[in-house]
């Protein structure tokens, strides 16, 4: 197995290239489009909305958790999720940078 050997690097490119990786995948979509349609917290309804198993679905959570996209509190015996707005704002602003490069090449193709 090669190393991915991500310290050559930039932190930028680093940062852009987990949340690619966490958002490519259309479960995580789906699960923020739910989140996002409730206009707030949802708890333990992702399973009946998406049709996916329970394991599933935390996992999913998890791995937006982990990028702060999303945060959860626990009520009870059960753990709410929300949009987390700065990170939320944070994640358009750099996906925005990225996709507002000047890509016109005057010598190319």
């Amino acid at each position: 197995m090669g190393l991915t050997k991500t310290e050559i690097f930039t932190a930028k490119q680093n940062r852009l290239a987990t949340l690619f990786k966490v958002l490519g995948h259309p479960a995580r979509i789906a699960i923020l489009q739910h989140i996002i349609n409730q206009k707030a917290c949802i708890c333990n309804d992702l399973v009946e909305e998406l049709g996916l198993a329970q394991a599933t679905i935390s996992q999913h959570l998890k791995e937006l958790k982990n990028i702060g996209i999303i945060k959860g509190s626990i009520e009870g015996k059960s753990v709410c999720y929300c949009i987390d707005d700065n990170i939320w704002n944070s994640v358009e602003d750099e996906l925005t940078s990225f996709f507002n490069q000047d890509t016109q090449s005057k010598t190319c193709c």
